[in-house]
């Protein structure tokens, strides 16, 4: 029903922390104002605009998507109060059940990938760079 909102929260509190972690690594002299990385990643790693930039786009994808697939199933109409199950006080608690059980699952499972990938992402650049070494 609504379990989109947990992830969109997500999203916005992620989109800040990555435009202040930005203006932190622009003054730094990590990134660019497009949030190109200038420092070698091989050395440093991935820098931390580009990885919060892969969890916010992961985020918003998938709130996109499931507002979506909510809109068609009718479970989100465009006016007032937007959720269906607002309409009946005996659905608001089954509503707050699913955004307590599955969206916040979904949150935490997009965040772990995430995470994962950012691991394995360092240690393959970082990687990579050791290899040219040894390679010339």
């Amino acid at each position: 029903m609504a379990c989109f909102i947990v992830g969109g929260a997500e999203a916005v509190v992620v989109t800040a922390a990555r435009s202040a972690v930005k203006k932190k690594e622009i003054e730094q002299g990590i990134v660019d104002a497009e949030g190109n990385q200038l420092t070698d990643p091989s050395k440093e790693g991935i820098c931390w605009t580009r990885k919060l930039g892969w969890l916010m786009n992961m985020l918003w994808g998938g709130v996109i998507l499931l507002a979506v697939e909510h809109m068609w199933h009718g479970e989100v109409v465009p006016f007032p109060p937007f959720l269906t199950a607002m309409n009946d006080p005996a659905e608001i608690p089954v509503m707050l059940g699913e955004m307590g059980t599955v969206g916040v699952g979904m949150a935490v499972l997009v965040t772990v990938a995430w995470f994962i990938v950012t691991l394995v992402a360092d240690m393959a650049v970082k990687r990579q760079a050791t290899t040219v070494v040894e390679g010339a």
